[in-house]
C-alpha cells in the first residue's frame, strides 16, 4: 500500500487515466483517513529529498507568465492553491511546491493541542464526488507547529490557517475560545505570507461557534487590538443566507486587517446527494461548488471588488476553477477534486487555465477575475 502511494505521488505516463482506472479503486477501498495518513508520511519523506522533489517537479510543474501574479504584496506562480484541511500538521510544505501548487494553506491550527472527534471520522460519496468530514478538529497544536516551522524558508506562498481548538471545555466557553485564537496567532504570526481565520467549523454548536454574528464580532475587536502585519482573511461557511453574509460584510468593513474571504468551508447541506449518506460530518466536494460560486458572485458584486476573495469547493477540472475566477476568486483552493482525480490535476487546472485565459483574450488570470460579475 505505501509503494502505492509513492506511485500515486511520482507519476507515471497517461497518469490521469492510470489514476483514475487503476490506482483510486484500490486506494478507495481502504479507510479514507488511513489513505491520507500513509499519502501524508509519504509525502513528507519525498519533500526531505532534493532528488525526489526534482524528480516529481519534472512531472508536475507548469509554469505560464499568465499565471502569475501579486496579490497584497505577495508573489504567486499560479493561483491553485491546497486548502487547510489536508496538511493539518503543515508537513507537506516541501513537496507541494513540486507538484505543481502555487502556495498552501497549512491548518487549521489550533491554540491548543486537539485530538478531535474518535475515528472513523473522514468518508468518500463516491456518487457525489465529495467527502463527508467528521474530523471535529484534531491539531498538534499552535506550539509544536511554532518550532517546527520558524526556520524554514518556504518556496511558495504559506497561509497560516487557525482555528479555536474543540476540547470541551474550550468550545463551550466563547472567551476562551477568543483566547485560544489568539493564543494560536501569537505562536504563528511570524510564519507564512498570510493569515486565514478560521470561523466555519461545521461541528461546533451554533451559538457558541464563531459563525455565529456576534461571536465574530467579539473576536474581531480582540484581533484589532494586536498588531497584525500580514493580510487576514475570514473563511466562510457555504450555508450562510445572504442576510448573514451581509452582516459579516459590515463587521469585516469595521477591521482593516481584513483583506479577503475563503469562499467557503464545507456545507451541512445534505440534500440532493445521490449518495446514501449515514455519515455525521461536513460535506465537501461537487455539492458545494454551486454554493461557493454563488457567495463568491454575491460577495464579489456586494463589495465591488474590495475584498480579495479565495474561491473553494468543487474544483476538479480547469473549468471549474475558471468558473470561480470570472466569479470573482483571485485565487484557489482544492482538496477533495485531487483525492478523486489524483495530484495530477493540479498541472492539467493549470493548463487548462491557460487556455481558457488565451481563449477569451485575457493576458494574466486577473484579468478575468469577476468577469462574470461586473
Amino acid at each position: 500500500m505505501v509503494l502505492g502511494v509513492k506511485y500515486i505521488l511520482l507519476g507515471v505516463p497517461c497518469f490521469s487515466m492510470i489514476y483514475a482506472k487503476l490506482i483510486k479503486p484500490i486506494l478507495f477501498k481502504f479507510d479514507a483517513e488511513k489513505i491520507h495518513a500513509r499519502a501524508t508520511n509519504t509525502g513528507e519523506k519525498l519533500g526531505n529529498s532534493s532528488v525526489s522533489r526534482k524528480a516529481i517537479s519534472s512531472l508536475y510543474s507548469y509554469e505560464n507568465k499568465k499565471l502569475e501574479t501579486e496579490i497584497l504584496g505577495i508573489k504567486f506562480k499560479n493561483p491553485t492553491g491546497l486548502a487547510a484541511g489536508f496538511d493539518k500538521d503543515a508537513r507537506l510544505t516541501k513537496i507541494l511546491p513540486s507538484v505543481g501548487f502555487g502556495y498552501e494553506e497549512v491548518g487549521s491550527i489550533a491554540g491548543s493541542p486537539c485530538n478531535g472527534n474518535s475515528k472513523p471520522r473522514l468518508f468518500r460519496l463516491p456518487k457525489d464526488n465529495a467527502l463527508v468530514v467528521n474530523y471535529g478538529l484534531c491539531s498538534i497544536g499552535s506550539e509544536i507547529i511554532s518550532k517546527k516551522l520558524r526556520n524554514l524558508r518556504f518556496k511558495f506562498p504559506i497561509g497560516v490557517s487557525i482555528v479555536r481548538a474543540n476540547n470541551s471545555d474550550i468550545v463551550m466557553d466563547v472567551d476562551k475560545g477568543i483566547r485560544d485564537y489568539i493564543k494560536a496567532y501569537e505562536n504563528l504570526k511570524d510564519i507564512g505570507d498570510y493569515l486565514t481565520i478560521n470561523i466555519s467549523c461545521p461541528n461546533t454548536p451554533d451559538k457558541l461557534a464563531f459563525s455565529c454574528v456576534d461571536n465574530f464580532d467579539k473576536l474581531m475587536r480582540e484581533f484589532s487590538k494586536l498588531d497584525i502585519r500580514k493580510p487576514v482573511f475570514i473563511k466562510l461557511k457555504p450555508d450562510f443566507s445572504k442576510k448573514e453574509i451581509d452582516e459579516f460584510l459590515k463587521i469585516s468593513d469595521r477591521y482593516s486587517f481584513i483583506k479577503g474571504f475563503v469562499i467557503s468551508n464545507l456545507t451541512k447541506n445534505n440534500k440532493n446527494l445521490r449518495s446514501n449518506n449515514l455519515f455525521k460530518g461536513g460535506i465537501s466536494g461537487k455539492p458545494v461548488k454551486e454554493k461557493s460560486n454563488e457567495m463568491l458572485k454575491y460577495v464579489y458584486k456586494k463589495t465591488k471588488g474590495k475584498y480579495v476573495l479565495i474561491g473553494c469547493g468543487g474544483i476538479f477540472n480547469a473549468e471549474d476553477a475558471y468558473e470561480k475566477i470570472r466569479n470573482g476568486a483571485s485565487l484557489l483552493q482544492l482538496i477533495t477534486g485531487m483525492i478523486y482525480n489524483g495530484p495530477g490535476i493540479i498541472k492539467e487546472i493549470n493548463k487548462g487555465l491557460v487556455k481558457l485565459l488565451e481563449k477569451d483574450g485575457f493576458n494574466n488570470v486577473l484579468d478575468a477575475v469577476g468577469a462574470d460579475v461586473r
